[in-house]
């Protein structure tokens, strides 16, 4: 235990936890075996944190949000059922992150879950097992990280996105709210909108293209009425 700590009733700490100087530990916040947390770090209550995780130094994680939670890895059977794949990795989350509250954060099935220097997470998030968000990426309520994804630095994710596991998301791209991510985003920079997730400039124009369809349609219901009425005039 460092020194300064505060320390609220109700809460559970585990065998062989470290917590550094100056932290702060809420009321009913869960601290399972061999957690570590860093330097002046905050836990707001009902924070649970499972066996094994890492917590850096000046992070905040704020209330009902869980660290280390089991991935969900299950290998599906003939008679279709489902064995669980044991999640035996943890999480690391560096220093200066934050996390909102109500985010839940899975440990790895193997090796470890990892949020970079300076990620900051909304409330309402599910980050799954084995991804790993580079440094100062930060990420909007509601949106879901399937598991195996790797994100870059200082990207920019807006609510409610939907991202497909076992993809590459390059440096400081940027993806639009409620953007749905099926493959790797390889172009650093990026900008992405839609579902499925596309180029900035190439939404824009199908917007375009969308907001016209009813004129578009009326169009072509003209064009083929007056065809048909040259035909028949032929064929009298």
């Amino acid at each position: 235990m460092g020194k300064n700590l505060y320390i609220a009733d109700f809460s559970v700490i585990g065998e062989n936890v470290v917590i550094g100087d100056n932290s702060k530990i809420y009321a009913h916040v869960y601290l399972g075996d061999n957690v570590k947390i860093g330097d002046n770090t905050i836990l707001y209550a009902g924070v649970k944190v499972y066996n094994d995780c890492v917590i850096g130094n000046n992070c905040k994680i704020h209330a009902g949000a869980i660290v280390g939670s089991d991935g969900f890895g299950f290998a599906p059977q003939q008679n279709n059922t489902f064995n669980k794949i044991e999640q035996i990795g943890n999480v690391v989350i560096e220093d200066n992150v934050e996390i909102g509250a109500n985010t839940t954060i899975d440990r790895a099935a193997i090796g470890s879950t990892i949020l970079r220097k300076g990620v900051k997470l909304d409330n309402l998030i599910q980050i799954a097992h084995n991804v790993e968000i580079g440094e100062n990426t930060v990420i909007a309520a509601q949106t879901g990280i399937s598991g195996s994804t790797k994100i870059g630095r200082n990207c920019m994710i807006g609510g409610q996105v939907g991202i497909v596991g076992h993809i590459i998301i390059a440096d400081e791209v940027k993806i639009g709210a409620q953007a749905g991510v099926g493959g790797n985003i390889s172009k650093p920079g990026s900008i992405v909108l839609g579902a499925p997730a596309i180029d900035i400039s190439r939404f824009k124009r199908s917007i375009a293209v969308f907001n016209n369809l009813d004129k578009l349609v009326n169009r072509v219901s003209d064009l083929e009425r007056a065809l048909k009425q040259a035909l028949a005039e032929q064929q009298k």
